[in-house]
């Protein structure tokens, strides 16, 4: 039985929806017509809140990155220097955990370069860079940190979802190391 259409369905409702599917399928699964049946609408319907699948897409990788914000800004809170690095770090790896849809989603925008999601992408870096303040990192500096810090928390966290760590030990320990050592060398730095 198809569920029951929706009347007065929002762009917020029809993205929780879409990072059900990506969590669940996989982001390349998130169609117009499988997101359409499962909110109970005609895909047409969906070109009343953006523009096709590459529309929805821009849509979803803003969500995304808005979702890992809001956890990320929530881990900083009360901690800072080494503790507020390590906390984040983890928030960040868990995120992509346990939402590796939405999370896929952060990487899958048509157009990275555009505006809207250059701005909502700002706002984890300008986080990151007043965390890493504790280390007396800033501009060129702070920003070569937080690629550096982003570059290992996608690829351990895009390893782990591939399966690349097969060795009986704790990922957790093994992210924790990691980052130690990352805060070690950007304070010898």
């Amino acid at each position: 039985m198809s569920p029951r259409p929706k009347v007065g369905l929002d762009i917020k409702e029809i993205l929780e929806a879409a990072a059900e599917l990506a969590d669940q399928f996989g982001m390349q699964e998130v169609t117009l017509a499988i997101l359409a049946k499962k909110l109970g609408i005609r895909p047409p319907s969906l070109y009343n809140h953006f523009d096709g699948l590459g529309g929805l897409r821009k849509k979803m990788a803003i969500y995304g990155i808005e979702r890992l914000y809001e956890v990320i800004a929530k881990a900083a809170i009360g901690v800072t220097g080494d503790e507020a690095v390590l906390t984040i770090s983890k928030a960040y790896v868990n995120f992509a955990r346990e939402h590796p849809g939405i999370y896929e989603s952060t990487l899958m925008a048509p157009d990275l370069e555009d505006e809207e999601v250059q701005l909502a992408g700002s706002k984890i870096v300008e986080l990151t860079v007043r965390i890493l303040q504790a280390y007396s990192l800033e501009g060129d500096t702070a920003i070569h940190a937080v690629r550096g810090l982003r570059s290992i928390l996608h690829g351990f966290s895009s390893l782990e979802k591939s399966g690349g760590f097969k060795m009986a030990l704790d990922l957790n320990e093994s992210l924790e190391i990691i980052i130690k050592a990352f805060i070690q060398g950007i304070q010898e730095s």
